[in-house]
């Protein structure tokens, strides 16, 4: 399967906004330590989104085009230790994925983990794309990345290898919005989740996320206006119960009720 991206006309205004281009979009707003909050919305609400975002928005545009398709490999413990952490809602909790851009072939390996007051940190490096369903020849990095932020996983220096397995797989369609005060946008279509046995997809629905430095943004507060509220949803650990639904995800219960299910 692959991302495809239905939601192009609900987007059309976009095409209206100047571009910014990857270069600039890196040194103003890398957001590398950041607060994300996550958005579930209806296709047809990106229209009067993009419509009450402030002027000077602008688009990232890379070779003429402004929607691009990623895929992730998310990795976890036989005992699904990074989901419990999750859903636990623990202040150690971690991701460890492989990210392709699909448009490009770039892939990275990075782990995220949760910084000082809520913040999301991410940590990366460039990936073999060839191996991008394995970490083996990058396990020191995950576990020295991973220790740093207080997060123990056996070092495989020490003859304990750790067992980290591709868990689930998410393909989608992302557009990236930057925005006057720093902060990014990023509007996720066509999102499809991949395990080893079965496959869902959210096709009526984006997932938009805000990245800034610290408070609410300028794109936090137009969703607020437009009676958009943030939702609990995580890519991975969302979708390990949307196609699982034994594992119980309480803390997105209320999301997989109202938005997934719509």
């Amino acid at each position: 399967m692959t991302a495809a991206g239905p939601a192009a006309p609900h987007l059309a205004g976009l095409a209206h906004l100047p571009a910014v281009g990857l270069d600039e979009l890196q040194a103003t707003a890398a957001l590398q330590t950041r607060v994300d909050r996550k958005y579930v919305l209806p296709l047809d609400a990106l229209h009067d989104l993009v419509a009450a975002l402030p002027d000077g928005t602008r688009r990232l545009v890379i070779d003429g085009r402004d929607g691009f398709g990623y895929e992730s490999v998310y990795f976890d413990t036989p005992d699904l230790d990074a989901f419990h952490l999750a859903a636990g809602r623990r202040r150690r909790r971690y991701k460890v994925r492989t990210r392709t851009y699909t448009d490009t072939g770039g892939c990275w390996l990075e782990v995220k983990t949760r910084g000082p007051r809520g913040t999301t940190v991410k940590d990366r490096r460039e990936h073999d794309v060839r191996a991008r369903d394995e970490v083996d020849d990058a396990l020191g990095f995950v576990v020295d990345t991973l220790a740093a932020h207080g997060v123990a996983l056996p070092d495989p220096r020490s003859g304990a290898e750790p067992l980290l397995a591709p868990t689930l797989t998410t393909q989608y369609r992302r557009r990236t919005l930057h925005l006057p005060d720093g902060a990014r946008l990023t509007v996720d279509t066509g999102l499809e989740w991949l395990g080893a046995r079965s496959a869902a997809a959210l096709p009526g629905h984006a997932v938009v996320e805000t990245k800034s430095v610290g408070g609410a943004s300028a794109a936090d507060r137009a969703l607020w206006s437009l009676g958009h509220r943030p939702s609990r949803i995580s890519k991975y650990a969302t979708g390990l119960v949307v196609l699982d639904p034994a594992l119980g995800g309480r803390p997105w219960r209320r999301t997989l009720r109202r938005s997934l299910a719509a």
